[in-house]
């Protein structure tokens, strides 16, 4: 296909078209291929994926367009693209299945899991590669609906091994976080020379040269405008440029040439191309259906298609996204109110109820409580099939279809918290100007005031949470203890993230209210025995917050049915809970749970932070690939939702780590400046901790005091007993002690009433940096028996490292080389670089030689691999490790057979008989 062929607007655009061609051969190949390409309204976008849809020979392609007005309609984009591969969802396990069947309307069922409906589509695609090498082209990807979005987006980043091309075509001036990261290619306006070269190709009669000259500098090298612009000028105009108009916004020029061409189409010409606009599914016998009911005759859109603005085949397609978009923006009110009046009569009730509701909604003329009881219902339907911000967009359109004030101030209500769940905050502020200007009751008041807190702790977790939070849970107690109890929790969950710089509200004030509100309705919900086990904690100190904060605990991971709504709510507040209290087992099991109930519920807003919280325990337990591991998947999910970054556990894992202490340092400079500015004093500890984890490693032991002292300044849950830690070496190491006898004591004060091994083991090992003789000896030996018991074991290497630098000083090199030998094995098969160079030191130092550690073996394993060879050694199949890991059964294969080729064997049987350590990554 010639790049020159003015038919596809491509003269000039020969790089961006051999990008194109490498694509198609390398998913020909077998190898899968994503690629966004961005540009300003007809820079060529529309032109290129026509030029991908025929030039790839051999591939079967799928197509699907974007549309503005139909955003909030869930799966409508992912629908158009998967249509023609439905019969192959037979082949997908039964999960997935149910999943894409619930998501496309095709069976009502309980809301799918989002990870299930892409691991669906993903096994979709897959499928359909392997009959004929398969090529996805989505246009105008800045208007899919958000669920489409960010399914297509999770797909794109799991293609690996699948003959499948994804190519998506995006406004420059669009984020679409959701591609955030994906290969891309940005169209600029054509050169001068090209630019000329493709106008007198489109126009090779009469043109003024000061006319060509014009239209060239206004089009600023815009391929469509050069091609547009032009048309509709009298021969006067184009001769001698007379009233050519001046330069104004592009799109606006582009339409209003459209419109133009529009404008000289016979009247139900006009009709039928908006009812075409009105229904963007591209759904012909849909099409034939409402234009039957609107009167128009068959040879309605025939003028239409002679003048090249749609085309009716297998859909419907316009010309260029604009096209649709200028016709339905600028047809008269009552045109579009008719429109979509027969699109809905034409829609079936029973198979698309939905989209049936949304045409009803949008031709009613004025308010309209039938049509408003319709929405509401839909909603329902709609968050069975796209989440909570699909229902949010029906309650929405229901809010302001409501005639009665009342009724309209509630439903903005239940529209703004759906938005707000939904995480679309704007569009709930707005909503909430609706509730309020309504005559809403005590409990509407204090509903509203509920949101607008909320949306105030999303937006900036700073000082302004609190007291937001504090004020909407009083107003709601009167109405409903159970919202009142649960903004409570909120209200701490604020001061928690506040910390230290809190002007008014912090832990206490919140607690102390919470003393004075109505108690529990049940005495074993876990929220409820979490709330009052902080109150306890934070009214009446450490020891009296044991036991409440234990059963609070215990009933988060023993919850089961809708109580589990509170682990998926608030599992980081008990998760923190149990690090404070030492609780190495909890720890985990909370972790554990919380990830898998993220993942069930297809909760990505809580996910990337379970994700990191349990990346943590692995940190803690000496797997640091296998906290990468989570911590590189959570990231991929805040990069494809544009959710906030989960950064603490990446950071305490890059302090551990130790292998460029500058760079570290750096990065936790420029992430203490962020979380400050946002007013998250946690962060301020957070930071004080991990470097003085990292200056205690490197044993730059003097800015480690300073550091654990600005961690030690403030109680901050699950940071303060972990600095003290860091604060009682480094002040036995600088001279300190004092300083640090007084740590050791808060330390002990908490450890003691713990009880835990890993409590009771932190506290000898602490105590025994503070001892000599014989009893610094005893200390160190209990440490180490304690601690061995436990998950924790850079803690266990670092007491080990302790006690092998005391006797080392002591005299005793023979036992201190049994110590230091052990700590260095366990820092350098973990990767604690910083940690293993010290140990490495103190062996040499203790007359051993101890070579370090070189560069990886040829046959070990990259990350994902190593996750991939555990699964299947733990006797998980393809299929299975691929809906764990969100991958495609044929990149599950294509990994192993890596593994496999590294490992040296031929079968998933042989892992079975590999220790684990050879399943490691780098």
């Amino acid at each position: 296909m010639s790049t020159d062929n003015p038919r596809y607007g491509l003269r000039g655009r020969q790089d961006e078209c051999l990008v194109l061609d490498r694509l198609v051969e390398s998913v020909r190949s077998g190898q899968s291929q994503v690629l966004v390409v961005r540009g300003d309204p007809g820079a060529g976008k529309s032109a290129l994926l026509a030029y991908i849809r025929h030039g790839a020979v051999g591939c079967r392609v799928a197509h699907a367009v974007g549309v503005e007005y139909e955003m909030e309609l869930p799966y409508a984009g992912l629908h158009q693209l998967c249509a023609p591969m439905l019969p192959l969802r037979e082949r997908l396990p039964e999960p997935q299945r149910l999943a894409l069947e619930t998501a496309f309307g095709l069976r009502a069922e309980t809301p799918p899991d989002r990870f299930a409906v892409g691991l669906a589509v993903l096994g979709l695609l897959s499928e359909a590669a392997e009959e004929q090498p398969l090529i996805c082209v989505v246009d105008d990807a800045q208007w899919l609906d958000e669920a489409s979005a960010l399914t297509i987006a999770f797909v794109a980043r799991r293609l690996l091994a699948e003959s499948v091309g994804l190519v998506f075509a995006v406004r420059r001036s669009s984020e679409m976080r959701e591609l955030a990261g994906l290969p891309q290619v940005i169209l600029s306006g054509l050169k001068d020379r090209d630019a000329r070269g493709l106008l007198d190709a489109a126009w090779p009669g009469r043109l003024d040269d000061q006319v060509r000259d014009r239209v060239i500098a206004e089009s600023r090298g815009n391929p469509l405008a050069l091609l547009e612009l032009p048309r509709g000028l009298s021969p006067a105009e184009l001769a001698g440029g007379f009233e050519l108009p001046n330069a104004s916004p592009l799109t606006n020029q582009l339409e209003r040439n459209f419109l133009r061409q529009v404008e000289a189409l016979p009247e139900e010409t006009r009709l039928f191309l908006l009812t075409a606009a009105a229904e963007p599914v591209g759904d012909v016998a849909l099409l034939w259906r409402a234009a039957a009911l609107l009167g128009l005759r068959i040879a309605a859109g025939v003028p239409a298609q002679e003048a090249g603005l749609i085309e009716l085949g297998a859909y419907v397609r316009f010309r260029h996204p604009l096209v649709r978009s200028a016709v339905y923006r600028t047809a008269p009110t009552a045109d579009r109110l008719r429109v979509h009046a027969a699109l809905a009569e034409a829609t079936d009730a029973d198979l698309d109820a939905d989209r049936r509701a949304w045409h009803h909604g949008h031709a009613a003329p004025g308010l309209d409580e039938s049509v408003a009881d319709e929405l509401e219902r839909s909603a329902g339907r709609a968050r069975a099939r796209g989440g909570i911000a699909a229902a949010a967009a029906f309650l929405q359109r229901a809010a302001e279809l409501t005639p009665d004030p009342g009724r309209r101030g509630r439903r903005a209500l239940a529209a703004a918290e759906a938005k707000v769940g939904s995480g679309a905050l704007e569009g709930a502020q707005r909503l909430l100007a609706m509730a309020e200007g309504a005559p809403l009751d005590g409990l509407g008041r204090a509903q509203l005031a509920q949101l607008r807190a909320q949306i105030i702790f999303a937006v900036r977790r700073g000082v302004d949470a609190p007291p937001a939070l504090l004020d909407a849970a009083e107003k709601l107690a009167p109405y409903d203890v159970v919202a009142a109890r649960e903004t409570y929790l909120d209200a701490l969950g604020a001061t928690v993230y506040v910390g230290r710089i809190y002007p008014e509200v912090g832990p206490r004030e919140v607690a102390a209210a919470v003393r004075k509100a109505p108690p529990a309705q049940r005495a074993d919900r876990p929220a409820d025995l979490l709330l009052d086990g902080l109150a306890t904690l934070y009214l009446d100190g450490y020891l009296a917050g044991i036991k409440p904060l234990r059963q609070a605990i215990e009933a988060f991971l023993q919850a089961t049915g809708d109580d589990e709504n509170d682990v998926l709510r608030w599992f980081w507040l008990p998760w923190l809970v149990a690090g404070d209290l030492w609780d190495d087992a909890k720890w985990h099991d909370l972790s554990t749970k919380a990830v898998r109930l993220c993942r069930e519920a297809g909760a990505l807003t809580a996910l990337p932070l379970a994700l990191g919280y349990r990346a943590f325990v692995h940190l803690n337990s000496g797997e640091f690939a296998a906290a990468s591991t989570l911590l590189a998947e959570g990231d991929g999910i805040t990069a494809a939702t544009g959710g906030a970054a989960v950064r603490y556990p990446a950071l305490m894992l890059e302090a551990w780590r130790g292998g460029d202490p500058d760079a570290v340092m750096a990065t936790f400079d420029s992430e203490l400046a962020d979380v400050t500015e946002r007013g998250e004093g946690r962060g301020i500890s957070g930071k004080g901790y991990a470097t003085a984890v990292l200056n205690n490693a490197t044993g730059h032991y003097d800015a480690a005091l300073a550091e654990a002292r600005v961690a030690c300044q403030y109680n901050d849950i699950g940071i303060y007993g972990l600095a003290l830690i860091e604060l009682i070496e480094a002040g036995t190491r600088t001279g300190a002690y004092d300083e640090a006898t007084d740590a050791l004591h808060r330390l002990t004060e908490r450890t003691t009433a713990a009880g835990t091994d890993w409590a009771l083991g932190v506290q000898a090992w602490s105590q025994a940096m503070l001892s000599d003789g014989e009893t610094a000896d005893a200390r160190y030996q209990e440490a180490i028996a304690r601690l061995e018991w436990t998950r924790v074991v850079v803690y266990l290497a670092r007491a080990r490292l302790s006690y092998g630098e005391w006797l080392r000083r002591e005299g005793r090199r023979v036992d201190a080389r049994e110590q230091l030998r052990a700590a260095y094995d366990i820092f350098s098969r973990i990767g604690a670089q910083a940690f293993s160079e010290r140990a490495r030191r103190e062996l040499s130092a203790s007359g051993e030689t101890a070579r370090k550690r070189g560069e990886e073996p040829h046959g070990v394993l990259t990350r994902q691999e190593s996750q991939i060879a555990r699964l299947a050694r733990d006797g998980l199949s393809n299929p299975e490790i691929g809906a764990e890991l969100y991958l495609s059964r044929h990149t599950v294969e294509w990994h192993l057979r890596k593994v496999y080729a590294k490992l040296e064997i031929s079968s998933r049987n042989q892992l079975g008989h590999l220790p684990i350590s050879r399943l490691e990554s780098a």
